[in-house]
């Protein structure tokens, strides 16, 4: 047991400003088992599986996939290039994206689009070209040079619920990809997908067996892939931009934050390496209250207190999270050392309004973009961002910028489920983010923003 002393700072509240309190934890106590710990029960897959890939040669199978053409129409925005994403034409749309290669890889539940980083339209298929299904999560890892997703397909015939994840062979996503359908029968929902310089992982909602890693390397270079499936739940996968072997879990419990180490074991197989163990202190933890549109009573989704997206950079662990702050949904956002330790946290909230969907970029000069969505009384679902430099005071961001702005009122309940916001894998720098905005129908369309700290 190793005790960590910090104080709070007490954050000063302006209206609609982000605000912030570093070394966000008191008398810290952390519990950290190690498989160099006599006492540490070495965690195994409970079950190996081999999958075959189904092999595109190219991204739009050489000319004769269906066609999906949306987005585009790039622009300058007070200095930031800004385009459309897709417009599906529903209320969840669940955008993301990543970026690498020279491209903006672009998801969403109706299709993936490919962008240059002009912001011009390349190319666009439906989802049924990579087996089908919904809730894409997409990553460009820097390390290895290659795109990734995971679309869960809860409609298929064989009755499996494969979680279709799919890997390029290379930095152009134009080119040759590997689709992996790996089974889930008893998972209930979409799940979240990371990757470190060796792995990838994925876990998911339902069943006995909710995580699974497969190989890099494997999945890279087209070969069938062995799936490794752990009991339980080891938490949400982490995107890794650090040159690290190690792939990353991280939970979220009403007291504490879970940090699950998976690595290679002494017999080629993955195993849990390390669990850390600490009390989080979040100055909020509630879960968002649905929020409030214009001109309507009814009231939009504002996201889940769980983060979407956990990225590792310079060795420690980023993420944004929606939660309930005063009635309101505000956006908390929190740098956290590898043992464990809070190096600061931050508040995005408004006195009226509600700050949604979050998601978080950061790069390797620890520049920070949270992106979101803001709608209120006054006002309809909107694309938000907010930043802040290294070297800024611990916990604070800079101001908010609008880069898109909604048209009309949503019908209520779910919206959207999550954003997207990546480093740019080419340059290590640019940081671009993906929101929803409620067109004049009060349906999902997308905005793309690319910041240059």
């Amino acid at each position: 047991m190793r005790l960590y002393q910090s104080r709070r700072v007490p954050a000063l509240a302006r209206t609609g400003e982000a605000v912030g309190y570093a070394d966000g934890v008191t008398g810290l106590a952390l519990l950290v088992l190690a498989m160099n710990n006599p006492r540490f029960e070495v965690v195994r897959p409970v079950r190996t599986e081999v999958i075959a890939p189904i092999h595109a040669e190219t991204f739009n199978k050489g000319g004769t996939a269906k066609n999906r053409r949306q987005g585009g129409n790039p622009r300058v925005l007070d200095g930031r290039l800004v385009f459309d994403g897709s417009a599906d034409g529903n209320r969840q749309v669940d955008p993301q994206i990543a970026v690498g290669g020279g491209y903006v890889l672009h998801g969403t539940n109706s299709g993936l689009v490919i962008y240059d980083k002009k912001g011009n339209y390349v190319d666009g298929v439906p989802q049924s070209e990579f087996n089908g299904g919904i809730d894409p999560k997409l990553f460009f890892d820097p390390n290895n040079r290659v795109f990734g997703f995971d679309l869960w397909n809860p409609w298929d015939e064989a009755k499996k619920k494969p979680v279709n994840v799919s890997v390029s062979e290379s930095a152009d996503p134009t080119q040759a990809w590997n689709t992996y359908p790996v089974p889930v029968p008893n998972g209930v929902d979409g799940g979240g997908i990371g990757f470190s310089r060796k792995w990838i992982g994925y876990s998911f909602p339902g069943g006995e067996e909710r995580t699974f890693v497969l190989r890099m390397a494997e999945a890279k270079a087209g070969k069938p892939a062995t799936v490794y499936h752990f009991a339980g739940s080891l938490g949400h996968p982490v995107a890794t931009q650090d040159a690290t072997d190690d792939l990353l879990f991280v939970e979220l419990t009403d007291k504490e934050i879970v940090l699950t180490t998976v690595g290679q074991g002494p017999g080629n197989e993955p195993v849990v390496k390390s669990v850390v163990r600490a009390p989080h202190a979040f100055r909020y933890f509630g879960w968002p209250p649905a929020s409030a549109m214009k001109g309507t009573t009814a009231r939009t989704a504002s996201g889940d207190r769980n983060p979407k997206n956990l990225v590792v950079q310079s060795r420690n662990l980023w993420f944004s999270h929606t939660v309930n702050v005063e009635g309101r949904a505000g956006v908390q956002w929190h740098q956290v050392r590898l043992d464990g330790t809070f190096v600061q946290s931050g508040l995005i909230a408004h006195p009226v309004n509600s700050y949604i969907q979050t998601t978080l970029a950061v790069n390797r000069q620890n520049d920070v973009l949270v992106g979101f969505q803001e709608t209120g009384p006054e006002m309809f679902v909107s694309a938000r961002c907010a930043w802040r430099k290294a070297g800024d005071p611990r916990g604070k961001m800079r101001e908010i910028l609008a880069f898109g702005e909604g048209l009309a009122a949503t019908e209520g309940g779910a919206w959207g489920d999550y954003s997207g916001s990546v480093m740019d894998g080419d340059n290590r720098s640019d940081l671009w983010t993906i929101q929803s905005v409620a067109n004049e129908k009060g349906r999902g369309s997308t905005v793309i923003l690319r910041f240059r700290p």
